[in-house]
């Protein structure tokens, strides 16, 4: 059975942070695209998975990362073609949530955010911090490189209300990263036991797609395996 993912990153970052996950999926034959979200709202963001959505052939996997769960969350919503949700150290909202109230459920480990706002209408991490916060347990090149090159979302997004939420008709997985100092362990169980999600973790940090990719690419794989088994079954002879 043809089978897609569709991997959708989160905020201050782009589409390559899933570089390292690829290459395992790539590997298991699957069709692999990295949306590339311009983080100006959850209805734009939402807007281009749909786009890719609409010109796959056959059940697609969504994956997101920190906000992209959002995204997942509101894109997969009236897809036909969506089979299942896959969450990496992700923000799950229930209908009417915001990110900032989920992110003020439990503090950050860091404390405040290190967060800038010289660029108006959008919000950035203070690069000097951002391997403390984000990605502490990358090597520190890489994490200097996330730094300089990522990407601001707008800081409307954080009051956005979400809509009515694809996880109530629709299969979930969860990977809590269990060192995270961006959105706290504590909201990532919360937020997968709600959504009924086969869970897993890994003591990563909030860059845990990358500094656990072969994990989270085989938590992807397990949600594939799942989705070709019930087709399987559902399939008249």
């Amino acid at each position: 059975m043809a089978l897609s993912v569709i991997l959708v990153h989160g905020a201050w970052t782009d589409g390559s942070s899933w570089s390292r996950v690829i290459p395992f999926l790539l590997d298991q034959g699957y069709r692999v695209v990295a949306a590339q979200i311009p983080l100006t709202s959850l209805a734009d963001d939402s807007a281009v998975v749909r786009r890719l959505l609409a010109v796959q052939r056959g059940p697609t996997i969504l994956v997101g990362h920190s906000y992209g769960g959002m995204v997942i969350t509101e894109a997969a919503t009236n897809s036909p073609n969506v089979s299942g949700l896959v969450y990496v150290s992700a923000f799950v909202p229930d209908q009417g949530e915001t990110l900032g109230e989920l992110n003020a459920r439990n503090p950050a480990s860091v404390g405040p955010l290190p967060l800038r706002f010289n660029d108006p209408g959008f919000v950035w991490i203070d690069p000097v911090e951002f391997t403390n916060a984000f990605a502490q347990d990358l090597e520190p090149a890489v994490a200097r490189v996330l730094a300089v090159a990522q990407k601001p979302i707008a800081a409307k997004v954080f009051g956005e209300k979400a809509g009515p939420p694809a996880w109530k008709s629709l299969p979930a997985w969860y990977l809590v990263s269990e060192t995270d100092r961006i959105l706290s362990p504590q909201t990532q169980w919360f937020m997968a036991r709600r959504i009924g999600a086969a869970t897993y973790s890994v003591p990563g940090s909030h860059a845990s797609l990358i500094s656990h990719a072969p994990e989270t690419a085989e938590l992807i794989g397990s949600a594939v395996h799942r989705v070709r088994a019930a087709a399987k079954v559902a399939t008249p002879l």
